[in-house]
């Protein structure tokens, strides 16, 4: 079929007409037509010398007739001829580039570039972390102190366990090695859970016979430790364990090993009152600052209690005076007095 039958679907050109269109002569570097109206032959483009059949007499294409698009000079194509799409072998090789891969699974590199550059380019291992991030030296370090943590976190609440749990073969055993364990910083309270809770406010108050540095002696007046714990809580969303439990505790555990002569009883007795008097010794100190201005010699402690007052709905009624528990002077050894411990 002729090129000239149909439309080839090739771009319009300037003038609308679509398909082979002849140059012009000044593009070809045609001499200009003589008297007879033929051409001279193309320079250099290997077209035929004899006018088209496409052309009419003017020089004009004919009716129906399409025209190729012309080149520039000197084989060079015209600016409305240049493809929008690059040549086949230019996209087999960009196609081949972008879907290849190097055998380790990286990327390849691109032409021209060298070793050190293939290596910057490839992607890395992300950094490692935490434990894994130390050398295996401090590896077999953190691995035994987290080993000893929960050893000792497994021992302890045993202890705690058998401490509260029935008599049986193991704390008649081993009952002075979970009493030594356990006792008193550790010591559970389950009042709160008596059929019958405790319903009384216990306050802990302390005084103390110091000596100046003129050497006189002189007796304080009384400290109520536990109103200072309370104002500490009040208001504190995150309260220490100290202020909560230290002083209460240690009251709850003396009054559990002493008499109502205010002896004590047995060997946790005698625990339970150094325990205190350190505790209220250190306070004196550190509270009052009386370790500045004068030595602590010996210390009184006394409990002020009071019951708590029913509902106003409520047919109960209780005494709202207190009632005080005066423990007898305890002598404060060299050791505490100066903050330590004997």
């Amino acid at each position: 079929m002729d090129a000239y039958d149909e439309d080839s679907h090739d771009r319009r050109g300037p003038d609308g007409s679509k398909g082979a269109r002849l140059p012009d002569d000044g593009a070809l570097g045609h001499e200009p037509p003589g008297a007879d109206g033929q051409a001279s032959g193309p320079s250099g483009t290997g077209a035929a010398a004899d006018e088209s059949p496409a052309q009419g007499a003017e020089g004009k294409p004919a009716e129906g007739m399409e025209t190729k698009p012309a080149e520039g000079r000197e084989g060079e194509p015209a600016d409305d001829a240049v493809g929008d799409e690059p040549p086949a072998v230019g996209r087999a090789a960009v196609e081949s580039s972008a879907a290849g891969s190097h055998p380790a699974g990286r990327p390849l590199a691109a032409p021209g570039l060298d070793a050190d550059a293939e290596q910057a380019v490839a992607p890395t291992a992300p950094p490692r972390t935490g434990v894994a991030a130390l050398s295996p030296r401090y590896q077999f370090a953190a691995a035994v102190a987290l080993a000893a943590v929960a050893v000792t976190a497994c021992v302890h609440l045993g202890m705690v366990f058998l401490s509260l749990a029935p008599a049986n073969t193991v704390t008649k055993q081993h009952g002075k090695a979970i009493e030594d364990w356990v006792y008193p910083e550790f010591e559970q309270n389950w009042k709160l859970f008596a059929p019958n809770p405790l319903q009384q406010n216990i306050a802990v108050q302390v005084r103390a016979e110091v000596r100046t540095k003129d050497g006189d002696l002189r007796t304080t007046g009384w400290r109520d430790l536990s109103a200072r714990d309370g104002a500490a809580i009040d208001g504190n969303l995150l309260p220490s364990h100290t202020q909560q439990n230290e002083l209460r505790r240690a009251w709850d555990f003396l009054v559990a090993t002493h008499g109502t002569d205010n002896r004590p009883v047995g060997l946790r007795g005698a625990l339970s009152e150094t325990y205190m008097r350190r505790i209220v010794t250190m306070r004196l100190n550190k509270e009052d600052a009386i370790g500045r201005e004068a030595v602590v010699q010996r210390v009184q402690v006394r409990s002020r209690t009071t019951n708590v007052q029913p509902p106003v709905w409520s047919r109960e009624r209780f005494s709202s005076k207190p009632v005080y528990r005066v423990l007898p002077w305890w002598t404060v050894t060299a050791d505490e007095a100066t903050g330590g411990v004997a």
